[in-house]
């Protein structure tokens, strides 16, 4: 880090010789009885490894895992991830994560043992400032629609992840508000606009093709992201990487420090905004933001709440997929999500909270299923739970046009006019989305000369490059309802050494089948897109025998 500050030690749980003596050997799932959090202790024959019983998806608790004979591995009690603890790698997804260690350091007068983290200075706590006094309208926040808002911080202005025209995910997400009539004029007199990460809900190309010149984009140095961004500012502005994690000076009252996701560090990051000495939290999508620390009593944080932004399991058929478990998985998770994000706004105290980054739907008749059965969280639900867990946090559940006046709230939350509305008569929903001149965009891939020759297949996944995992999948191009186009290519990529063959191989493999609308499927093999848009977006259906998650080929 490139300020000078000592790593705190923390022991986390302390043991006894006597208690060291007991250990068994395998896994130990121990608590410390002061603060209840939760420890796993894996003895070997000499050493002892140790780590937080946190599952580093969704922060859920691991328990023995019954179908384990030799004693080595735990099991989320969330999502099913499996842990080895004898090696920290996570086998299920396989090839996939490692658990973070603990220090465990032994004590040698009574051989003793202690679990120490050992936590890296916070960098929100370096050069802290004190919060001045605000003037009324010197902080407004105003939102536009799903994760974009527009900050006014004294002179400047500043955006975040401004998706505003089109859909997302090819043509599987849209737009559930209606933005402000003057978004365009809005986001041109942007002093700074923050993407998070590259999904196309958040760095929308034809949203941010129409900025004008001068506008720059703040970001991490994420290769993928800028090579997406640049293709979409190429005749106007070019993004700008910051350091990460560390102050990024705009003047002498404003600064924004941006910070990655502890599970998808390479993709999702999360913003802190200090204006005098006053923070905004912005986490977005982050899964476990900044490795799960943040900082405490900050005076706005906003942040997703709504699921339903996967394939999974509406897309999935066979095996356990019937409409039954679909509907109750979707259910619990939604359930699972809301706690979650209720526990954390607990956690971390804001003075103000707001949901957003949710509000899209699967708008296109041909997603009808999808739309009825993708069921999300509503943004009051989340904001009832947090009020009666912790009343002293102000909520905010915003319509587009809405405005936030920092001043106003921080001095009387009770204030009509620390939030207004959007003018009387303003649109809040959409009814209608110019369906076809985007999908007629993405379709004219259809017929594009490369697919008129089959040699395409190999250079495509020869380009892609994943290969020496042992999986094969069958790729079969459909109509919008999913039925096999007659003319359509299906065909067969084994992945093991990247071969094309017309059966599957005879030895014992991973097998998926998947369905991809063709329009989509072209369009992304001709763009070199993220398969993001076919999985995410809904437009493929999918088949897997052993039903397991590959984490290597998805990522």
């Amino acid at each position: 880090l490139p300020f000078s500050m000592e790593q705190s030690k923390q022991i986390l749980l302390s043991l006894s010789a006597s208690e060291v003596t007991n250990l068994k050997n395998g896994i130990n799932l121990l608590r410390n009885k002061e603060t209840g959090k939760a420890y796993i202790l894996y003895k070997g024959e000499d050493y002892i490894k140790a780590c937080k019983n946190l599952c580093k998806h969704q922060g859920g608790l691991f328990v023995k895992d019954i179908e384990d004979l030799d004693g080595r591995v735990v099991r989320c009690t969330k999502h099913n991830w499996k842990l080895d603890v004898s090696t920290m790698k996570y086998v299920n997804p396989p090839d996939s994560f490692c658990q973070d260690e603990l220090v465990v350091i032994e004590q040698k007068e009574n051989i003793g043992l202690e679990i120490v983290e050992l936590n890296p200075p916070n960098p929100w706590d370096v050069d802290p400032r004190t919060p001045d006094n605000l003037q009324y309208g010197e902080v407004q926040v105003t939102y536009l629609t799903h994760a974009c808002m527009e900050l006014k911080l004294g002179d400047k202005i500043m955006f975040f992840d401004p998706w505003l025209t089109g859909p997302a995910f090819a043509r599987g997400w849209w737009l559930l508000h209606e933005p402000p009539s003057d978004w365009l004029e809005r986001l041109c007199k942007a002093d700074l606009i923050y993407i998070s990460h590259m999904h196309s809900d958040h760095l929308r190309l034809c949203t941010v093709r129409q900025v004008q010149p001068g506008r720059f984009y703040n970001s991490p140095s994420c290769p993928q992201f800028f090579w997406k961004a640049g293709e979409a500012c190429k005749d106007s502005t070019v993004p700008v990487p910051v350091p990460v994690p560390v102050p990024n000076n705009v003047d002498e009252n404003l600064r924004f420090m941006i910070l990655m996701d502890g599970i998808h560090p390479e993709m999702d990051t999360c913003i802190i905004v200090d204006y005098k000495g006053h923070l905004i939290l912005n986490t977005v999508d982050c899964t476990r933001p900044n490795g799960g620390i943040l900082p405490r009593n900050v005076d706005l944080m906003m942040s997703d709440f709504a699921g339903g932004a996967s394939g999974f399991p509406m897309t999935f058929s066979g095996g356990k997929f019937t409409e039954d478990w679909k509907a109750q998985f979707v259910k619990t998770e939604r359930k699972k999500l809301l706690n979650y994000k209720a526990q954390l706004v607990k956690d971390l105290s804001p003075k103000v909270y707001c949901p957003f980054a949710g509000y899209f739907v699967e708008a296109h008749p041909s997603d009808k299923y999808i739309r009825e059965t993708n069921l999300k969280n509503d943004p009051d639900e989340l904001n009832t739970l947090i009020r009666k867990s912790k009343s002293d946090i102000t909520t905010w559940t915003p319509k587009p046009g809405a405005v936030l006046d920092l001043a106003r709230v921080l001095q009387d939350p009770s204030d009509s006019k620390a939030t207004t509305d959007a003018p009387a008569g303003s649109k809040i929903y959409k009814d209608s989305w110019d369906f076809q001149s985007y999908l007629s965009v993405i379709n004219a891939s259809i017929d594009d000369e490369i697919f008129l020759h089959s040699l395409w297949i190999k250079e495509y996944y020869t380009w892609a490059g994943f290969k020496g995992y042992n999986l094969v999948i069958r790729m079969i191009e459909t109509d919008d309802d999913f039925n096999p186009l007659p003319n359509g290519y299906d065909y067969l990529v084994n992945f093991l050494d990247l071969s094309f063959p017309k059966e599957r191989p005879q030895y014992e493999h991973s097998y998926e089948e998947i369905k991809n609308r063709v329009g989509v499927m072209r369009h992304v093999v001709k763009c070199g897109l993220l398969w993001d848009d076919l999985y995410i977006g809904f437009q493929n259906r999918i088949k897997r025998d052993p039903d397991v998650y590959h984490h290597q080929f998805s990522n």
